[in-house]
């Protein structure tokens, strides 16, 4: 369905002063306009707003039957008719073409111009022949490489633009013949070429290619024409068939057909491959990729009139990537970066739209009200002409390129409207016998004649107008008796002013809340955008105005989804987003108040609001502003409320106001508890202390963290990128630390809050630097190491926690808060021991109970040796020895990487007992065992028994008599510590005995030892086996 509004897309127009009738014009870039007429061309310079005036004139070598343009190398090539023979010309540097007598250089394309090139030459226009083995039918130019595509009967040649050079300082344009590309059973009527792409189009068929380079699968091109075969044998098209079936008696019509994608190679059309270029570096070698096929069938009851049943206004429109220019040579236009393709083809009454990049789909079709008879494709617009009217349609190439540009659009981000939207007519113009229309830049080149149309030169019978080989009719030459024509210059509208005139016309549908404000809202919309697409030929003001017009083209489009009740209604979040619109802003220009007198807040408002507030935006709305959203929330999505208090844009709520709609809220089911905690958090901010404390008494701890997840807002809050705690997170320190704990790391096990953020969150809470570890946050630390939380690395929390018990034991600095867990909760929290005795640590235990990953604990049993060794140390206070007992207690467990450690033991002196039991327990797990005999002999003979019956035990009980025994022996000698190390030999050789066999127990006794001593472990040692 087509929309039609009364709108102005043209303004000013002028006429052409052309001195001959027009029988054939084109655009000439962004200044130009070529007319043609017989063997003549004048060029007129089309700039800006000024009237349009005479530049050059030439006159060519026939009469000229067809124009095309190319911006990439500024040339125009001609196919031209002389003595009943067609030929195919370029006219290059016509610019300097001064007047009509000029001096004119006619050479052969690829001929080697030699030296030496006077400046003279130098400014001379010059004519290139391109010969061919058959008449040229069609021409297209490449509007980015400036390759001429020349269609034949049953075949396209492609010559490639290249240059020439001459000297340092000048080259010529030229062309190679470097491509041919056969096509059985289709004669191409127009054709049209972009980067690779083709689209070729009979009287009732298109076929589209795509030439790519690399060939596929090792396949080649062919370097020989390939050869002639009966049309039988080559395919069993139908339309063969019907070349011997027709007769005068018949007419055979085929069925209408569309392939899309590989499925159009079934189409029966062959389409070989002749690579002609020179074999050089430079050689492109091409396979062929079929992307449409699709044939019309004709309407039976019109087909006398041969008009009605051609196709027309075949049409390849690119769409380039924004801002994608590069720099090319010096010569050559620069080079574009192909974003988006669209091919647009039309019957009389029916245009079709379709888009070719990436897949190929059909995207608009377009129902004319009166016969057409020629449309141009822009990025904005669709302009067709029929008899007396000129028609404007939009287009939807902007929406699709927006969608192949950013991978945001249709997100919560951005938003762009459907390509599926039904298009509109802006307006039909009144022109009195239009017979031809071409466009360039922002102007429509008309031309209108009021005599009768012009009667082909030939008149086929239906059954040849049917055939697939049917060639497009040429007009006869005018006579010079004929009078009443004129060719007018239409200027388009900026698309800023357009788009003005859009909004207005809009406002008339505001009020009725239809989707037909939508829809010239989203025309508008994307009227400027196409404009942004083609921002390299804007100037630095033009884009400027452009920009803002998107922007308060999307506040536009964000105001009616976010006003009216559509099933796309969550839309206003992108839009308004992409506007730049505060939400401050957006609620001051929401219209609340219906005809009635009463209040409606719709999904698309609601949807907005709820999302922004949850975004963390850094804004803070008027104490006015938040007790409306606060009203809204209530009436619309009460469920919300509590989530809404707690955004940072709410922060200048009037708690009393917050406390009245909190308290009229449902509080049954489990969203309570985030009532109750919302009501806590406000009672907070009252300074009403016995209430806040009520409200924190309805439901027990375990619940209450289960809030703290639901609302993770109520502890932390994120402004300008910082972690902001909140007043209740700051109360909950110095009240309830065990909750607050517990309640972050529930959010990282429920993925809510990350390990940087809970890190950064208690160091700003307790109000520490960077370096500075608070004790809440060492508590979170070994919380996260009982719970096993899987996105923890396990190694950097053991590195965390060491790092910071090792601080505190060499700098004997206490925590600033009582630790929430002893060493022995720690120790029996991961075994599923009840024995939990610090405050708060029941609370821990139930959250860490929860995990997923709590098969053992990382804390170990201290071994009995160490309990030993540190009990000499009784200077150390409480705090001390509390931190000492953790660190030990995480060196016995079973996951803890020994080796990591052992650079950052470097603070914890040797001197110390601290120090000494962390050493020697360092080197006992990476199995110094001996070198640890010889630390607890020197240090601490006291613990060496223990710490032999712990660890000396099966393939190191040899270390009984090879080390421990000679040792002790040796230091006995010594006489300092006599007593323990004799105590230390006695308990030494009672093991030995029991180990060894009598004679390898004489083995390791000292040769000079007294026998007395050692005779009662040798007596036992040799009734060992009797008293077994």
């Amino acid at each position: 369905m087509v929309q039609l509004y009364n709108l102005h897309p043209f303004g000013s127009q002028q006429v052409v002063p052309c001195k001959l009738e027009p029988e054939r014009f084109c655009g000439g870039g962004r200044d130009a306009l070529f007319v043609a007429a017989g063997c003549k061309v004048e060029a007129f310079a089309v700039t800006g707003q000024e009237l349009c005036q005479p530049r050059c004139s030439f006159s060519t070598l026939g009469r000229v039957l067809c124009l095309a343009y190319s911006e990439a190398g500024d040339y125009l090539a001609v196919i031209e008719e002389k003595n009943k023979a067609t030929f195919l010309r370029a006219y290059v540097n016509w610019r300097s073409k001064r007047t009509e007598n000029c001096r004119v250089c006619i050479r052969m394309l690829g001929h080697n111009v030699e030296a030496p090139f006077n400046e003279t030459y130098k400014d001379q226009m010059s004519i290139i022949e391109m010969p061919l083995s058959e008449a040229p039918l069609c021409i297209s130019c490449c509007p980015v490489k400036g390759d001429l595509l020349v269609g034949c009967t049953n075949k396209l040649v492609l010559f490639s633009l290249k240059y020439q050079i001459i000297n340092e300082e000048f080259s010529i344009l030229d062309f190679e013949r470097s491509l041919i590309i056969h096509i059985d059973n289709i004669i191409p009527v127009e054709i049209s070429f972009c980067i690779g792409y083709v689209a070729l189009m009979s009287d009732l068929e298109v076929l589209i290619l795509k030439l790519e380079s690399d060939p596929k699968n090792g396949e080649s091109v062919n370097h020989q024409p390939p050869k002639t075969n009966n049309p039988m044998k080559q395919t069993e098209d139908v339309s063969n068939e019907t070349l011997q079936l027709e007769s005068d008696d018949f007419v055979i019509c085929q069925k209408p057909m569309e392939l899309l994608g590989e499925k159009s190679s079934q189409s029966g059309i062959s389409v070989t491959l002749e690579s002609t270029g020179l074999a050089d570096e430079k050689t492109k070698y091409y396979h062929v990729q079929h992307l449409l096929y699709k044939r019309f069938a004709p309407d039976i009851s019109s087909y006398v009139f041969s008009d009605d049943i051609k196709l027309h206004s075949l049409q390849l429109l690119p769409i380039y990537q924004t801002g994608s220019l590069t720099s090319g040579r010096k010569n050559l236009s620069q080079e574009k970066e192909l974003l988006s393709l669209f091919c647009f083809f039309s019957l009389p009454h029916v245009g079709y739209l379709y888009m070719v990049v990436k897949s190929v789909e059909l995207m608009s079709v377009y129902q004319y009200p009166e016969k057409s008879q020629q449309a141009v494709l822009t990025p904005q617009f669709l302009h067709v002409i029929a008899s007396n009217n000129l028609q404007c349609f939009t287009v939807r190439c902007s929406a699709a390129a927006a969608r192949e540009e950013d991978p945001y659009v249709d997100t919560t981000l951005k938003a762009c409207p459907p390509v599926s939207m039904d298009v509109c007519a802006l307006r039909i113009q009144l022109f009195i016998g239009l017979k031809a229309v071409c466009h360039f830049k922002n102007h429509l080149i008309l031309l209108t004649k009021a005599d009768p149309e012009a009667i082909p030169e030939r008149r086929d019978s239906p059954k040849r107008l049917l055939s697939r080989k049917g060639a497009s009719g040429k007009l006869k030459a005018p006579s010079v008796a004929e009078a009443g024509w004129n060719l007018y210059i239409v200027d388009t509208i900026s698309p800023v002013q357009l788009y003005k005139e859009m909004v207005d016309y809009s406002n008339t549908y505001k009020t009725a809340k239809t989707q037909s404000c939508i829809h010239l809202l989203s025309e508008a919309h994307l009227l400027v955008r196409a404009a942004l697409m083609d921002a390299h030929q804007l100037e630095p003001g033009e884009k400027a105005e452009l920009l803002e017009a998107f922007k308060e083209s999307c506040g536009h489009l964000g105001d009616c989804y976010s006003r009216l009740d559509t099933q796309h209604s969550h839309l206003a979040l992108p839009y308004y987003k992409m506007s730049g619109l505060s939400m401050a802003e957006v609620l001051t220009r929401a219209d609340w108040v219906l005809e009635d007198g009463s209040q409606k807040y719709e999904r698309g408002l609601i949807f907005y609001i709820n999302h922004s507030l949850y975004e963390n935006l850094d804004e803070e709305l008027s104490e006015e502003l938040a007790a409306k959203v606060v009203h809204m929330f209530h009436a619309a999505e009460p469920k919300q409320l509590p989530h809404i208090l707690c955004s940072p844009s709410m922060k200048n709520i009037n708690p009393l106001t917050a406390m009245s709609y909190l308290s009229k809220l449902d509080t049954s089911g489990f969203s309570s508890i985030l009532v109750t905690l919302t009501k806590a958090a406000m009672a907070l901010k009252m300074g009403d202390l016995d209430m806040h404390r009520n409200e924190m008494k309805r439901h027990p701890e375990m619940k209450l963290v289960c809030g703290f997840i639901l609302e993770p807002r109520l502890l932390i809050q994120q402004r300008k990128g910082h972690i902001v705690p909140t007043d209740l997170a700051a109360h909950l320190k110095d009240t309830q630390p065990g909750l607050l704990v517990a309640s972050v790391l529930g959010l990282q096990k429920n993925n809510k809050i990350g390990i940087e953020e809970a890190d950064s969150f208690f160091k700003v809470l307790c109000g520490k630097d960077e370096d500075i570890i608070p004790q809440l946050l060492v508590d979170l630390w070994e919380a996260q190491l009982i719970a096993g939380l899987p996105d923890v690395v396990l190694q950097e929390l053991f590195y965390k926690l060491t790092s910071q018990y090792i601080w505190r034991l060499s700098k004997r600095q206490p925590p600033d808060t009582i630790p929430l867990r002893t060493s022995e909760d720690l120790f029996h929290s991961g075994r599923g021991s009840k024995a939990e005795t610090s405050p708060g640590a029941y609370i821990l235990k139930d959250v860490c109970s929860h995990s997923q990953i709590n098969a053992c604990s990382h804390y170990g049993l201290i071994y009995p040796w160490v309990n030993v060794l540190i009990s000499s140390d009784s200077l150390a206070d409480k705090s001390y020895t509390e931190d000492l007992s953790k660190l030990q207690s995480l060196l016995c467990g079973p996951s803890f990487d020994i080796a990591s450690i052992i650079p950052f033991l470097e603070p914890l002196s040797e001197d110390s007992i601290a120090g000494l039991s962390v050493q020697v327990l360092c080197q006992t797990r990476l199995k110094e065992y001996e070198q640890c005999i010889d630390t607890l002999l020197e240090r601490c003979p006291e613990a060496i028994i223990p710490y032999a019956n712990h660890e000396l035990k099966e393939e190191n009980r040899t270390l009984w008599w090879k080390k421990l025994l000679p040792e002790l022996c040796h230091r006995i000698k010594c006489g300092e510590k006599g007593q323990l190390y004799l105590s230390s030999l006695k308990e030494t050789l009672s093991v030995v005995a029991v180990e060894l066999e009598l004679r390898d127990f004489l083995n390791v006794l000292p040769e000079d030892g007294t026998a007395a001593f050692f005779l009662p472990y040798l007596l036992y040692c040799s009734r060992k086996k009797s008293l077994t």
